[in-house]
């Protein structure tokens, strides 16, 4: 905590409470390691379901104990809560060591031996842990330079960053669980074409989802971090606090996703190296971005500096890939993607207006903001609906067939 925590050394007693949660959740980093083995091994064989559900335990725990701090049943809900993290990382490991136990695919645990598989695995494995992770690297960094912003900055940061991961989370991630492996199977197969099909098609799926999703940040965030967040601590100015720092990393999330689409191309051909450097300038760029932005917005310019970030590693990945000849844009990828963002500027356009339209209620009492913004987002998904199918950016069976096995286009 003295290296991630500095700005907090002045404040004993927050920097004790921080270090003695700390000591609660460490546990929690064991058991992720051991899931997400079994994840790995569950997705090798083509079995995602329980390795995507096993995050549904830790909300389900952490919501129960809120509900019981709630109700009086438990005090001190920050402990509560880092109780509650180390108890829901063992449900989970068990929850997928049962999973595999089901695909006979348990592994046993023989005496260490470092094997020439073994020697391979950590030769792969030690620079793709870093390349992998410009994400959760960034907002290490994030959290160390918010501490030396004024009270609040890394609450506003870190609440900015729960609804951006959102989207993140459910499409990112997703795409690079999904691709890789099957990537890997059709490359060792010796069928480039279609590896190169699915990576087009994973990077119109991704851009397809989330540049809507950024748009409606940029465009609705006040309405957004209202209706989530603006319950009785947070106040009006600090809720504009909060989305301001989401409009900025709502400016990196499609590339945040392109990350997660272009890296499986690399991986799949065992090259963990190339993004390991990748990453590694991108960070640098980040610290360097963070420090001066942060000097003229605060809080927005370290969530600014970690967007930028993202469009630069992603940049930097799809353009290495395309110089090696192993990443080309099809004729549908360069057609489709600058439509989706037509379509999405037009939809950010339209709820802007109405976020103007019902500014009264977007004031109002909980359930009137409630309303506004449910109102709000269905107009929203409904105008973006029907441009994408009315201009043929999307059809209705290209998102029936994203439940089926990719295919190569025909010759």
């Amino acid at each position: 905590m003295l290296v991630l925590a500095w700005g907090w050394t002045d404040q004993p007693e927050k920097f004790d409470l921080t270090v003695n949660l700390t000591r609660i959740t460490f546990p929690y980093l064991l058991f992720m390691v051991l899931t997400a083995m079994l994840s790995g091994m569950l997705n090798a064989v083509g079995r995602f379901a329980a390795a995507a559900a096993a995050p549904i335990l830790l909300n389900v725990i952490l919501i129960a104990i809120l509900l019981l701090v709630g109700a009086g049943w438990l005090e001190l809900p920050g402990h509560a809560l880092a109780w509650g993290v180390a108890i829901a990382g063992m449900g989970q490991f068990v929850w997928l060591a049962w999973a595999c136990h089901r695909q006979n695919i348990l592994p046993t645990l023989p005496r260490p031996r470092l094997s020439p598989g073994l020697r391979r695995l950590f030769t792969l494995m030690l620079p793709g842990v870093i390349g992998a992770g410009v994400v959760h690297i960034n907002l290490l960094v994030d959290v160390f330079l918010a501490t030396l912003l004024p009270e609040g900055s890394l609450t506003y940061l870190y609440l900015a960053d729960r609804i951006n991961q959102f989207p993140l989370g459910v499409v990112g991630v997703s795409v690079g669980v999904a691709l890789l492996p099957m990537m890997s199977r059709q490359l060792r197969a010796g069928d480039a074409a279609t590896a190169a099909h699915n990576q087009n098609r994973a990077i119109e799926f991704a851009l397809f989802l989330t540049v809507p999703a950024a748009a409606a940040f940029v465009a609705i965030g006040g309405p957004i971090v209202s209706v989530m967040y603006q319950h009785g601590q947070t106040d009006a100015a600090e809720a504009r606090a909060i989305a301001q720092a989401l409009a900025a990393f709502a400016v990196g999330l499609p590339a945040a996703v392109l990350i997660k689409a272009f890296q499986p191309g690399f991986y799949a051909r065992e090259d963990t190296v190339t993004p390991f450097k990748v990453t590694l300038a991108a960070v640098a760029l980040n610290i360097v971005l963070a420090v001066a932005l942060m000097q003229l917005i605060l809080h927005s310019g370290i969530a600014l500096a970690t967007s930028l970030s993202y469009w630069f590693s992603a940049g930097a990945l799809g353009l290495i890939l395309h110089r090696r000849g192993q990443l080309r844009f099809d004729h549908r990828v360069r057609r489709r993607v600058p439509m989706i963002v037509l379509c999405a500027g037009v939809m950010g356009l339209a709820v802007w207006w109405l976020g103007l339209a019902l500014a009264d209620p977007l004031v109002g009492s909980l359930w009137q903001r409630v309303a506004a913004l449910a109102a709000i987002v269905i107009a929203g998904a409904a105008i973006y609906g029907t441009l994408v199918l009315v201009t043929g950016t999307m059809k209705l069976a290209d998102l029936a067939a994203l439940r089926r096995k990719a295919a190569p286009p025909a010759a």
